[in-house]
Formats: C-alpha cells, sequence, structure tokens
C-alpha cells in the first residue's frame, strides 16, 4: 500500500478507516504489519499535538478524566479502609503492572483491531483464508487495549458499590463492557478511548445491577431513573440541611410528584420475615405481622354458628328446594353452581331451577330469625 493512496484518502473530509483499508486491499494482494503500521502513522497526522495530549471526548458520554482515573489507594482498599480479599488485591496488583496507553497508542491499537475485522470480512467475501499476521496483529492489539484499561473498570465499578452487587461482580460485568468497546472502538472518530469505554462499562455494570441485584427486577430505564432519584435526593439534603419532600425533588427534576411517588415504591427493597428482632434478636419479624388470611378464633366460631342455623333453617324446605340451594350457595363441597350446571344435574332448565330458589329464598326470609339476614341478602 503506498503513502500516495493514503494521502489521498487523508485530503477527504469524509475518509473514513474503511475507506483508507478498502482501498489498500484493492491495491495489494498481501497485507502485511507495515501495512497497519502506516496506515495508524498516517491517520495520527489527522490529530493535532494538542489534541493528541488532552482529548476530552464527545459530551455525550460524560466523563472527565478524574472519572476515569484510579489512585493507587483505589486498587489496594476498599471504601472503608480495610483490605480487599486475596484474589481481588492479586488482580488489582497484576493489572497495576500494565503501562498505560498514549492517545496515540490508543488510535494505533484501534486501527489494528478494525483492520482484523476487516481482514475477517474479507476473507468471508472471497472466500479465503485470513491474513495469519494481520488477524495476530489485531488480537495482541485487543489484548493491549483491554489490559491497558482494566483500571478504567475498577474505577467506575467501585462508583456502582452497595447497590447489591459485590465489588467482584461489578468488575467481572465492567469488563463485558470493555471488551464490547474494545471490538467496537473506531479511532477516526476522533474521541479517546477511555471516553468511550467508559459508556459500554457503565451500561453493563447498570445492567447487571438492575437484573440481578434487585429481589423485584426494575426495567433498565426505570432502575437509572431510581438512580438518579437518589443522587438528586442527596444533593437536596446536603443544600436543605434536611431529608427533602417528594416535591421538592419533583420539581428539581421536572417530574410529577405521582411520578416519584410510583418510583420510590418501586425502589424499596423487600424486607425478609426471617428478620431477627426484639432486644436480645430472639423473635422474628415473620412472629409480628398479621397474617390477614388466615381466620381469627371469633370469625370461626361465627361461621359455624352461621353453618348450623343455616342447616336448621332449611329443614323447613322440601328436599328438592334445600338441594337447589345447597348447590346454588356452595353449601355442600365449598364451590357455588350456576343456574344451568345446577339444571343439568336435576335434568330441569336453568329458569325452573330459578323459580325454585326464588321460592325456597322466600320460604326462609319469612320463618327465619334476623340472624340470617345478612346470608339471605
Amino acid at each position: 500500500m503506498s503513502l500516495t493512496m493514503i494521502e489521498q484518502l487523508k485530503t477527504q473530509e469524509e475518509a473514513s478507516l474503511t475507506d483508507m483499508l478498502d482501498l489498500a486491499y484493492s491495491h495489494s494482494a498481501a497485507q502485511t504489519l507495515d501495512d497497519a503500521n502506516i496506515a495508524a502513522d498516517n491517520l495520527l497526522n489527522n490529530f493535532t499535538e494538542d489534541e493528541l495530549e488532552d482529548q476530552e471526548g464527545i459530551d455525550a458520554l460524560d466523563s472527565t478524566e478524574d472519572d476515569l482515573d484510579v489512585d493507587d489507594t483505589d486498587l489496594t482498599e476498599t471504601d472503608d479502609g480495610g483490605e480487599l480479599g486475596n484474589a481481588l488485591s492479586l488482580y488489582l496488583r497484576e493489572m497495576g503492572r500494565v503501562p498505560r496507553l498514549t492517545v496515540k497508542e490508543e488510535i494505533r491499537l484501534g486501527l489494528m483491531v478494525q483492520q482484523g475485522k476487516l481482514e475477517q470480512q474479507h476473507a468471508i467475501q472471497y472466500d479465503t483464508l485470513p491474513n495469519d499476521k494481520v488477524m495476530e496483529q489485531a488480537k495482541d492489539a485487543q489484548r493491549r487495549l483491554i489490559e491497558a484499561n482494566l483500571r478504567l473498570v475498577v474505577s467506575i465499578a467501585k462508583k456502582y458499590q452497595n447497590r447489591g452487587l459485590a465489588l467482584l461482580d461489578l468488575i467481572q460485568e465492567g469488563n463485558k463492557g470493555l471488551m464490547i468497546a474494545v471490538e467496537k472502538f473506531d479511532p477516526t472518530m476522533g474521541y479517546k478511548f477511555s471516553t468511550y469505554a467508559t459508556w459500554w462499562i457503565r451500561q453493563f455494570v447498570s445492567r447487571a445491577i438492575a437484573n440481578q441485584a434487585r429481589t423485584i427486577r426494575l426495567p433498565v430505564h426505570a432502575f437509572e431513573t431510581v438512580n438518579r432519584v437518589s443522587r438528586v435526593s442527596a444533593r437536596l439534603h446536603q443544600e436543605l440541611g434536611r431529608e427533602p419532600t417528594v416535591r421538592e425533588i419533583a420539581q428539581q427534576m421536572g417530574s410529577s410528584v405521582e411520578k416519584i411517588r410510583e418510583l420510590l415504591k418501586a425502589s424499596q427493597q423487600p424486607i425478609s420475615l426471617e428478620t431477627p428482632v426484639g432486644e436480645d434478636n430472639d423473635g422474628e419479624l415473620g412472629d409480628m405481622v398479621e397474617d390477614q388470611m388466615l381466620e381469627s378464633p371469633m370469625e370461626i366460631t361465627a361461621q359455624h354458628q352461621l353453618k348450623e342455623q343455616v342447616a336448621d333453617a332449611l329443614q323447613d324446605l322440601s328436599e328438592r328446594e334445600r338441594y337447589v340451594l345447597q348447590l346454588r350457595y356452595g353449601l355442600l363441597g365449598g364451590t357455588s353452581l350456576s343456574l344451568k350446571e345446577v339444571g343439568e344435574i336435576l335434568h330441569v332448565s336453568r329458569e325452573r331451577i330459578r323459580q325454585i330458589e326464588v321460592q325456597a329464598l322466600q320460604k326462609l326470609r319469612v320463618k327465619s330469625s334476623d340472624q340470617l339476614k345478612d346470608f339471605l341478602n
């Protein structure tokens, strides 16, 4: 691939990485490691020195260099100052030995990854084997980008602690996002890799918390809104010196009071009925909670008396009338039957069953005491 062809692409504002490498494929049958390095070097010439030394990235990703860096204390201690577990400590020590990448190195490695993807696409398209040297270079570039940015994953994961997932789990999910970022990073777009990767890492960590950390799962968009409510509430608490009201939070977020109430209610964590209670923790919360589905002794006694009174009252009816009411009101098996179902059992029409029921209830109203009023009505 000649420098002249690359210069032609560099002069075009719309030139992309794909254009550059496609042109190389159209003029050369064999791609080498030097081709990738030349492409990277020439693309780097499109960046000014200021851009290479201090790129803030795109605003949409909402990240700063302070957010992305991990101090030495972050790599050796937990938030409460205690030592991390042996596995995490070993992981962080190994990670700390990997040197950081410069912006130039990020661009060069990103180009190599993209060229490897294009090499594979061309091999599939033309039914040939991919160039081993290009694929090996791309694989090595992926590894270097991942290893150099593992500290970024830890930095982001630490900010999501105490939300239901252990730090190691958060790091694992963040690493998944980092690998996706390495695969998709396009150096020609003009932002730093760390800025681009931050978005993917946060997405994977947030989704993991939303899907795994809660007993009752919240949709991801609702989970993110709940987090925003928490941040606004904490800021207002600091400003006001007291707990903010729901209305104050809603006004700050430009939302309705009803919506904020629903979010706060949905975000509440359930409490186990086995939670210890009492001065000596000798009881459980479940012992203090009333079971509203369980009938009280008084209710059981009243129902038993009512059944006896109904049974006595039914003795004043004919056998046919008594049987119809027993079927209609579930006095035999606990299941009430429709007029049609009772009619099928007795081999008469539903209208005839209705007439018998009305006649039987009328007799009970005349002969029974006031104790059966609720049942008859």
